[in-house]
């Protein structure tokens, strides 16, 4: 298949390139490199696609990875409509993984423009450009932030996600009601796909596991929410990896509205403390605590229901805590993280 990865240096994004590639699919990546966090690593990641980073910035255009001769990278945003439209045109996709978008939860209350720029109408180029150019299948980011308030868990994708708490989960629901648009309007078959704290090497330096190895390497106050009572359904890269390409390749039915939803998250949810405690097993250090109560945006308990996932196509995460928190912290201490 012909594939193109939005969001590609990024920490999904830029391992699913990775992986479509070495099985043999023809993959172009897309990615506007913004500062959200350190490029380092979005460089980083491309590295290990093959593509020469070592200028230390990248150019706008495409360039060819050394070590995957099917896969590509072209330096450009969602945003652009005229550029994106002349990329669909040119190449016929067969199918789009759509995993660019403007992350956090957090900063998406003090940067709130970000979000509509890139998760609303940077979607909806890519909708419009799959509409015009023969998609077979659309598969995009959700997030599990859409249960919002709710209550009843695990999350089951049945559930109302009209109650959300942050403009990022807000960004993330109307994707979801803007892909079922098109693919009852045009028969795009779309799949959104709610993940779930996803970890592990070359993750988010915004996010937990990160922070958290940070602040305890270095001796400093670990900012604790909520006072430790948060419960996170946290999913080791390689089982989303694995799930995706899952869904990839097991388009919606065309009878009816071609159009499906999935959680995909590890289905045993973890206290935040034991979380906590497993880095600082890891790490060999104990962290300094500072205990904090709940932040604007935060909900108290993810927790995902992937029954129907695995009914569809087989998915069941393999990789423990345990386990994924050894891979994470032994790459976290090594060479290979770029901003150790």
């Amino acid at each position: 298949m012909k594939i193109l990865v939005t969001g590609a240096a990024g920490f999904i994004g830029s391992a699913l390139m990775r992986e479509l590639a070495r099985r043999g699919d023809s993959v172009v990546g897309l990615d506007n490199i913004n500062d959200y966090y350190d490029v380092r690593l979005k460089y980083g990641r491309l590295a290990l696609c093959g593509f020469d980073v070592s200028a230390g910035q990248l150019p706008w255009g495409e360039m060819q990875a050394s070590t995957l001769p099917g896969c590509r990278f072209i330096r450009m945003g969602i945003d652009d409509k005229p550029a994106l439209d002349a990329l669909f045109a040119s190449e016929k996709f067969d199918a789009v993984l759509n995993l660019a978008a403007q992350a956090g939860v957090r900063h998406s209350i003090s940067n709130p423009y970000d979000y509509l720029q890139s998760n609303v109408a940077g979607f909806l180029n890519v909708l419009e450009a799959c509409r015009h150019n023969g998609v077979k299948h659309l598969v995009f980011a959700s997030s599990s932030s859409v249960y919002g308030l709710n209550s009843q868990v695990p999350y089951n994708e049945a559930d109302r996600t009209d109650t959300p708490v942050s403009l990022y989960a807000a960004t993330k629901k109307s994707n979801e009601l803007m892909a079922h648009s098109y693919a009852s309007l045009y028969g795009i078959p779309c799949t959104g796909l709610r993940y779930f704290t996803v970890y592990g090497p070359w993750g988010r330096p915004d996010m937990s596991p990160m922070l958290f190895a940070d602040a305890i390497t270095e001796g400093k106050p670990l900012n604790v929410f909520n006072h430790g009572d948060m419960i996170r359904d946290f999913t080791y890269i390689d089982d989303v990896v694995e799930g995706t390409i899952r869904v990839l390749d097991n388009p919606p039915a065309a009878d009816g509205v071609p159009y499906r939803l999935f959680n995909i998250g590890c289905s045993t949810p973890v206290k935040l403390m034991d979380f906590i405690a497993e880095l600082e097993d890891a790490l060999g250090k104990e962290a300094v605590k500072n205990m904090l109560p709940m932040q604007p945006g935060d909900v108290y308990q993810t927790n995902a229901d992937t029954a129907r996932l695995e009914a569809a196509v087989g998915y069941r995460p393999h990789i423990s805590l345990h386990e994924g928190i050894g891979h994470f912290v032994q790459w976290y201490l090594s060479d290979k993280n770029p901003l150790r």
